[in-house]
């Protein structure tokens, strides 16, 4: 078994996905820094690049750890309509900080651009070319593995990104930021993809605006599309961190809480995990994150996914899987939530409303379960297994069981 993280020979993106390999994303970045104190709300544009790299550079790390191979440059919304002179430097810095962090894993670099603010007014196809053009021109000259166009609420800007970013010799991803309901002139996600598609996009799905439940749906309809239209993509699917079940059709930037009150939303890293296997069994091998994905919900993924990757991310050296490492808690309630079956039960996230509260069934769920308190048998006795072949060991033991208690 590959040690975790090891660099090697790196293959590109769609050598890797035509392989079955599951590629991982990184997560949030414009959310986490506003809360850090390195990017503006309202305005959410990456000058942090240049004027805090540092920070930039510790995220990037961050997800490096936590399994992502994918290291996107933090480019969204750089463009000159947003950035005006800046746009240059900021495209070429965060360049150069996701190559860094890149360089020192099994990670690949991914040039990222995103719908304009000027689409909605003017619809002028010459002048948002221009944009996309100008960005994808550094990104060249950066030399990226690949590109991604993502965040589109319409699906002709869309095509029009892909349509520029094909003009390079790298290939193409794109997401687009909508619902099953479709994009905003209501186009039906499956139409949406194979527009993509025929534009020249080898990986095509959704990210941000909806959590990962909706997102998972949205996908479905997308592969339908393109299994209908008889066209073959790799599919690909970044989410909010966030349970957005209540959403409207713009998704997450209409709830009340939106920006500043999110926090009550967050997904936990079991429902991380759930959403991995789920994305895994759709048929999706390129699964990340967007807004409100913290380093911890991407190790969540590389931890569901270690039985099919491989390997466990660095991240995982410090963490217990499905709350092993509570096995030397003083207190027995909590050590008997050391279980699968108390991190997986519904009841700990069945209310996702801003008001839920998950003490009552965590704390019950821990005690209906004493006999799982003292880590003496199973995965938890093997003190002689290292950490790594324990924990692949209980990844696959907790896989089985999932699959058998869904069986009638």
């Amino acid at each position: 078994m590959a040690p975790a993280g090891r660099p090697g020979a790196k293959k590109g993106i769609l050598e890797r996905l035509e392989s079955g390999e599951v590629v991982i994303g990184d997560g949030s970045f414009l959310i986490t820094l506003e809360k850090r104190g390195y990017v503006k709300a309202g305005l959410w544009t990456p000058e942090a690049v240049i004027e805090h790299p540092d920070a930039v550079r510790q995220l990037h790390m961050e997800f490096l750890r936590a399994g992502s191979n994918v290291m996107q440059t933090f480019t969204f919304s750089a463009s000159e309509d947003n950035m005006e002179s800046k746009w240059e430097d900021v495209n070429a810095a965060a360049c150069d900080l996701a190559r860094e962090v890149a360089g020192k894993g099994d990670a690949l670099v991914a040039g990222g651009i995103c719908q304009t603010s000027i689409y909605k007014y003017h619809k002028d196809e010459t002048r948002i070319k221009k944009l996309f053009r100008q960005q994808l021109e550094v990104f060249a000259w950066k030399k990226v593995d690949f590109l991604i166009a993502e965040y589109f609420e319409h699906v002709e800007e869309a095509v029009w990104a892909v349509e520029v970013l094909k003009e390079s010799d790298r290939p193409v991803a794109v997401t687009m930021c909508i619902g099953p309901e479709g994009d905003m002139h209501d186009t039906t996600p499956g139409e949406c993809a194979v527009r993509l598609v025929k534009a020249g996009a080898s990986i095509v799905g959704v990210n941000c605006r909806f959590g990962p439940e909706t997102s998972l749906k949205t996908m479905e309809l997308m592969k339908e599309g393109l299994e209908r239209a008889g066209l073959k993509a790799h599919l690909m699917v970044q989410p909010l961190g966030f349970h957005t079940p209540d959403c409207g059709k713009e998704g997450f930037v209409d709830l009340p809480e939106y920006p500043f009150g999110l926090e009550s939303r967050v997904a936990t890293r079991w429902d991380i995990q759930k959403y991995a296997r789920e994305a895994y069994n759709l048929g999706v091998r390129y699964i990340g994150g967007c807004c409100g994905f913290e380093p911890y919900h991407i190790r969540a993924i590389a931890e569901e996914l270690a039985p099919e990757r491989g390997f466990l991310p660095p991240a995982s050296e410090k963490h217990g899987s499905w709350g092993s490492g509570l096995d030397m808690h003083t207190k027995p309630w909590i050590r008997a939530r050391q279980a699968l079956r108390v991190w997986s039960d519904p009841n700990l996230t069945a209310s996702l409303l801003p008001t839920s509260k998950v003490a009552g069934p965590l704390f019950s769920c821990g005690l209906d379960f004493p006999g799982e308190s003292q880590g003496s048998k199973g995965v938890l006795g093997e003190s002689a297994a290292s950490f790594r072949q324990t924990f692949l060991s209980f990844a696959v033991k907790a896989r089985r069981l999932r699959s058998s208690e869904r069986k009638p």
